[in-house]
């Protein structure tokens, strides 16, 4: 088991910026793809970025390209999503993933391990 909690949610204004933490415990984090997801109201969840277990491979959503960054630290069993230039409609719970596998996070099956998600609320 992998267990994964967010951290850095909250309310900023339109064109600031946040960071998401996601720390894992359990099992051996470093051998996980991770990733990041995000369900606005009323909308299915949605894939934002993924990085691979060595860090060495990043890929992110059309929406999130040039604004979020994705990034990991091994040593600290965490994973980052820093988001730039925030926009209204980056509103959202986000929510951490682990997988095995990093082309499961970017595909539409479920990742084996879920956070419980951090709300983002960008005002206009």
């Amino acid at each position: 088991q992998v267990q994964l909690v967010e951290t850095g949610g909250g309310l900023v204004q339109a064109g600031g910026s946040l960071r998401l933490s996601c720390a894992a415990s359990g099992r051996t984090y470093s051998n996980y793809a991770m990733g990041w997801f995000r369900q606005a109201p009323g909308k299915e969840r949605e894939f934002v970025a993924a990085i691979s277990s060595g860090g060495g491979s990043t890929f992110y959503a059309d929406s999130a390209k040039g604004r979020f960054t994705i990034s990991r630290d091994n040593a600290k069993d965490t994973v980052y999503l820093q988001m730039n230039s925030l926009k209204p409609e980056d509103t959202a719970v986000y929510y951490c993933a682990a997988d095995t596998y990093t082309i499961i996070l970017t595909s539409t099956v479920n990742p084996e391990y879920w956070g419980q998600g951090t709300q983002v609320t960008v005002s206009s």
